[in-house]
């Protein structure tokens, strides 16, 4: 089964499995990898943009590390804190007192999958390495942040920066993904790093290849004998000996192969497909144990308006089209119910609700609005109770009773649809009304598009939210593309539903999208924005928050207190509308392993695709007797 190097081209058909009776199961995880057709299957290298390679196919779960995690959940007990893993670093990042520097002090006793130790030097090296070479994922980063780095001694690596940054750690820091450190002994004797194959990679985690299809449809990887010189190692033994990642699996299939114990984990489902697999074999769970069972990822989906767009700078016509909209429809028409909605710009997930959606309670509750006419106090607490009524009545026990179950599940609440209340704030910008038409102060139909991916819950989501502003007057038409993202980065739309908002998840600090949020990086029209502020907004306010939590350390409790300001202040001007967590109905199965993550035992987001899911490894047990 091993592949010869150099470029094979995948196959498009389904995806396929390999000979499956050669790994005995109490000693193999199988793993749906949501990647499509991987174009360049034996290439492993990392530090190459857009080699068309596989990533989410173990190789960055499974052999790559930097120097800390943060998991998207709790994390595992006792070995992170606040969800922060201390990985390849021995301890926490040291700044000095403005932020300019940062030291970091290794971790001993780490070696590559080859036998060569790590040491400082693999760290110094993958940090000018990739400054000095364009086409390598953080030659940006690292060239215009870092003026020098050294290795003061074999475990110590220190930064100097080109300017203060409170956050520079956080490239280093992977939620997602991260500056993955190189071997530098591999990678000082390649010519050009951009054209080199790295196949087989050299492994820093404690599995390394076993073997790959030609046509990049699965990759199998084998737990080093000597696991325990690893990061990972060090805080548990990985259980399965082989670990199995398949890509390229239709939904239909996805759901075959795992009742038929030829996959242990599936990223996602659709949640009828989910619905229904649970109920069918009560071996496979989902996030929760009952209704809703998907997972809330720490992204949030919201109705993202451009701000560059005069149809969208006052904060009235904003408030007034999220008072139109009706979560509980919003909801079943998206996820069928199982949707976890938030009425603020945080995710609902991880410790977040810990950190703001419950301290915030009163306050929304209290939250007046003056619409010209009338003040309203537009939050309902009650909307997840609402919804968990139903569709008590299809799923019956499944469905939480407890309030602290239900808020968990369905969210905190959310904005009571208030129509009168809507129709004021849009007389008092100037608009009128023609017939059910209303008109802009110009004069003109009040009409705009709402951009929407060609399928899925927030496809669902788009249709249905345009659908009831245009219900209520506004002329507003669902416009499906298939480039949603390319459009939005260079602002060429007018209103798109997607997700606007990207926490660490695990960690209240909200830097990981805060601060692309500053005027400063406010593209002009059609020039391609940094990601994460697609909406353009600027305001002196928000920066000075930014400003703020930049020049504080990132786990001080200001930053929480300062995460609160931000809240507060997009609540005042609604620059775009939250609405709910992007949900995924990550499945397992316990046919052959268990001690899967869920809601109850939350240390580890089970999406198959994020390298924190590497942890989860360590906490699994093959079934007895399977």
């Amino acid at each position: 089964m091993a592949a010869g190097k150099g470029l094979a081209f995948a196959q498009e058909a389904e995806g396929t499995a390999p000979d499956l009776a050669q790994f005995p199961r109490s000693e193999t995880v199988i793993v749906h990898n949501p990647e499509g057709i991987i174009r360049n299957p034996a290439w492993f290298n990392l530090w190459a943009v857009g080699a068309g390679n596989g990533t989410s196919n173990g190789l960055h779960q499974l052999t790559t590390d930097t120097l800390w995690f943060i998991d998207p959940d709790a994390g595992v007990e006792g070995a992170s804190e606040n969800a922060v893993y201390n990985s390849l670093a021995d301890d926490l990042w040291q700044y000095n007192e403005d932020f300019s520097e940062m030291t970091v002090k290794l971790k001993q006793g780490i070696f590559w999958s080859d036998g060569v130790e790590f040491t400082a030097d693999d760290v110094v090296f993958t940090v000018q390495k990739q400054a000095a070479t364009p086409g390598t994922p953080y030659n940006g980063a690292f060239s215009n942040q870092v003026a020098e780095v050294t290795a003061p001694d074999k475990y110590t690596v220190h930064f100097k920066l080109n300017k203060p940054n409170s956050r520079f750690h956080a490239l280093f820091s992977v939620r997602w993904t991260a500056a993955w450190i190189m071997p530098k002994h591999v990678y000082e004797g390649v010519e050009d790093i951009l054209s080199y194959d790295a196949n087989p990679p050299v492994s820093i985690g404690p599995y390394t290849l076993h073997s790959f299809d030609p046509n990049g449809t699965w990759y199998i990887w084998q737990k080093r004998e000597d696991w325990q010189r690893t990061a990972m190692g060090m805080i548990a033994e990985p259980k399965p000996k082989y670990v199995i990642y398949r890509n390229n699996i239709s939904t239909d299939n996805r759901l075959i192969e795992i009742r038929n114990g030829n996959l242990d984990m599936v990223h996602d489902l659709t949640p009828e497909g989910t619905f229904s697999v649970v109920q069918q074999d009560p071996q496979i769970q989902g996030w929760f144990p009952g209704f809703p069972y998907a997972h809330p990822d720490p992204t949030l989906v919201m109705a993202i308006f451009n701000h560059q767009n005069p149809k969208f700078q006052d904060k009235r016509v904003r408030w007034a089209l999220a008072l139109m909209l009706d979560a509980r429809a919003m909801s079943m028409a998206s996820y069928r119910g199982a949707a976890t909605l938030s009425a603020i710009s945080v995710p609902p997930t991880g410790t977040h609700p810990r950190d703001y959606h419950a301290p915030l309670q009163e306050f929304l509750a209290n939250y007046e609005i003056d619409t010209g006419t009338s003040k309203v106090k537009p939050y309902d607490p009650q909307i997840g109770v609402q919804i968990a009524d139903m569709v008590r009545g299809q799923f019956g026990d499944a469905v939480p009773t407890d309030e602290t179950a239900i808020r968990n599940a369905f969210g905190y609440g959310w904005w009571k649809q208030n129509i009168p209340a809507a129709e004021e704030l849009l007389t008092a910008a100037g608009f009128t009304k023609n017939g059910n038409q209303w008109m802009q102060p110009d004069g003109t139909p009040f009409t705009f598009s709402v951009m929407v991916p060609q399928e899925g819950v927030v496809n669902r989501l788009g249709v249905i939210i345009a659908q009831t502003w245009a219900q209520n007057g506004i002329g507003a038409q669902a416009e499906v593309d298939a480039d949603t993202w390319g459009r939005q980065r260079v602002g060429n739309y007018e209103c798109n539903i997607a997700w606007a908002v990207e926490t660490w998840g695990g960690h209240p600090d909200l830097s990981f999208f805060m601060d692309s949020y500053h005027s400063a990086y406010v593209a002009e029209p059609g020039a391609s924005q940094p990601d994460r502020n697609w909406m353009r907004w600027k305001d002196p306010r928000l920066d000075e928050i930014i400003e703020k939590i930049r020049g504080i350390d990132f786990n001080d409790p200001k930053g929480v207190e300062y995460g609160h300001d931000f809240v507060k202040l997009h609540l005042e001007e609604m620059p775009n509308i939250p609405i709910m967590a992007y949900n995924v109905f990550s499945i397992q199965s316990n046919k052959f392993w268990t001690g899967w993550p869920n809601a109850e035992n939350n240390y580890a987001n089970p999406v198959t695709n994020w390298s924190n899911g590497r942890y989860i490894f360590t906490q699994i047990s093959p079934v007895a007797g399977a």
